[in-house]
């Protein structure tokens, strides 16, 4: 935040031209309220972000994360004062589990407060876990979804092979983060090098652009350590999946069935206009 405060002063940005996100929930200090989503730390949080990031507002502010000592009632009545301050134009969230999500949005409908408009979760192909509640939740709910994490770590980038387990230059050499399938993730990589050979870009390039292709998804969180990466990174907005190149890559990325997913589907089979 200090980085980011000081590089909008430095280079002249007009504020009005960016949107600028936080989170609150994690560890800030020593002592019982220098972590969580009390009422306490919300405001603590914010008031310190906005003394590094040298601004007024934030114009969203995600919980990260579950609090299991704070109720979500206080939580939700929380982040709707923090709005009404100013100090907060929008709230989201990250990482809570489907039911979580729908029961604060509940709570804040039935109060007037104000609600989350965004999700941020883990959404890779190596990782498509959100496919079951998350997505279908944020398509009913109208809340915009961006993945964090959609090389899974650096994992999906391609550096990482069968033959090849340690990039040498990666976190994930010593911070196997997020945890994968890595068996069926190196199937994955191995359709995609065949694809990205077709399109003459980098495997990172099509799991960057098979996250961009998904319904519902609004923009993705990236990383990179070197230049080469960043232009990979921004170069896989170019990228355009055919039908067939989808095609294969869900084939072989594929969530395998799961109750009570696998029993909507064939109950609902009757219901389906062909």
């Amino acid at each position: 935040e200090k980085l980011l405060g000081q590089s909008i002063k430095d280079l002249g940005f007009n504020r009005h031209d960016l949107v600028i996100a936080t989170k609150v929930r994690s560890r800030m200090g020593e002592g019982l309220n220098n972590v969580g989503l009390s009422r306490y730390h919300i405001f603590q949080s914010v008031d310190e972000s906005l003394a590094r990031l040298q601004l007024d507002h934030i114009d969203i502010l995600y919980v990260h994360g579950v609090d299991p000592k704070t109720p979500i009632e206080e939580i939700m009545r929380s982040l709707n004062d923090i709005v009404q301050t100013g100090k907060v134009r929008y709230i989201a969230v990250c990482n809570w589990p489907a039911w979580m999500v729908m029961k604060a949005l509940g709570i804040a409908e039935k109060n007037g407060w104000h609600k989350f408009v965004g999700m941020q979760y883990f959404y890779s192909l190596a990782g498509r876990d959100i496919e079951r509640e998350i997505l279908p939740l944020a398509a009913d709910q109208n809340l915009a979804v961006m993945p964090w994490s959609p090389l899974a770590g650096g994992f999906m980038s391609g550096k990482f092979t069968r033959h090849n387990e340690k990039a040498g230059d990666s976190r994930r050499d010593t911070f196997d983060f997020p945890p994968v399938n890595k068996e069926k993730a190196y199937d994955i990589i191995d359709v995609m090098a065949e694809i990205g050979k077709e399109h003459k870009v980098s495997v990172a390039e099509i799991a960057l652009a098979w996250v961009r292709h998904q319904k519902g998804i609004t923009s993705t969180i990236i990383g990179a350590k070197k230049v080469d990466q960043l232009n990979d990174n921004i170069k896989s907005t170019e990228v355009q999946l055919s039908v067939d190149d989808l095609k294969k890559i869900d084939e072989v990325s594929a969530l395998p069935p799961e109750y009570p997913g696998w029993m909507l589907e064939r109950q609902s089979a009757d219901r389906v206009l062909k």
